[in-house]
């Protein structure tokens, strides 16, 4: 056990512990929601998105975290708007939205000077959180899964068919924005342990693992979240006796685990289809 106890001997490495818990639960929970709509991608674009406002509240000095926001909920308007106005498919403004949002934010990062570190940004850097930090991502998993808890039912009811929401009466654009803003909030959580590249391996790896295991929505949110958790501090034990990046462990870590789940998972796995076709 001295393995697994010698390094929560470091404060860093308590905090770290403690913000990958947090991101752990919070990420998977959001991401579910990404893999019942077959939105993954979606989540990819917000945590590109938020590169821009990081460089320009840098820049000006303002809440770096306000920016991030801002910027990240915009690019979620910007693929609307492209939808809107074209016969564009939603993947395709996807992934221009991506592209654009990426490319203007490594731009303006590297225009502005910005103090704010590319690299930390883009891979994250979990062994240098601090108790801020920490505060800071207890305060958005807080606000985002009350929110969670207290809408579930229109969130149910949204996922699984907007139009049937709709027709009940629900305001699906209000619901549709809070669902945008709480996964920008989480790629934000997510930036400063995996980054904002590989905040999406966090957010739908867990959950997808989780997919493949069981079936109802509420199951997906636990078993996601306690694979997060799992995975993520897995993934920072590698990174501190490996000695290597930090984002990149968890996300290998997050793969490997889904792997598993893709090869044994009794009722979707492999091997398990592989066996029944064999009887």
């Amino acid at each position: 056990m001295d393995w697994l106890l010698n390094p929560l001997s470091y404060d860093f490495m308590r905090q770290t512990r403690l913000a990958s818990v947090l991101v752990g639960i919070l990420c998977p929970v959001i991401g579910t929601y990404l893999i019942v709509q077959r939105m993954a991608m979606l989540g990819d674009v917000v945590a590109q998105g938020v590169l821009p406002g990081l460089a320009i509240a840098s820049f000006l000095n303002l809440p770096i975290l306000a920016g991030a926001f801002a910027c990240g909920l915009f690019s979620t308007f910007v693929i609307a708007w492209i939808r809107a106005q074209s016969r564009i498919k939603v993947d395709t403004a996807m992934a221009i939205t991506f592209s654009a949002f990426l490319s203007l934010g490594i731009t303006l990062l590297t225009v502005f000077r910005s103090r704010v570190s590319l690299e930390q940004l883009l891979f994250g850097d979990i062994l240098s959180i601090d108790v801020s930090d920490v505060w800071q991502i207890a305060a958005i998993a807080a606000l985002v899964l009350l929110g969670e808890v207290l809408f579930y039912k229109e969130l149910l009811f949204f996922t699984f068919g907007p139009q049937g929401a709709e027709a009940l009466g629900l305001p699906v654009q209000r619901i549709n924005l809070g669902l945008m803003a709480a996964i920008t909030l989480a790629i934000i959580a997510g930036m400063k342990t995996v980054g904002v590249i590989l905040a999406l391996a966090l957010m739908v790896g867990p959950a997808a693992t989780a997919y493949l295991l069981v079936k109802e929505l509420h199951w997906m949110m636990i078993l996601g979240a306690a694979l997060g958790v799992l995975f993520g501090g897995a993934g920072m034990y590698g990174s501190y006796y490996l000695d290597i990046p930090s984002g990149p462990a968890i996300g290998l870590t997050v793969f490997a685990g889904f792997l598993l789940a893709l090869f044994f998972s009794p009722r979707q796995g492999i091997l398990g289809r592989w066996v029944s076709g064999y009887r």
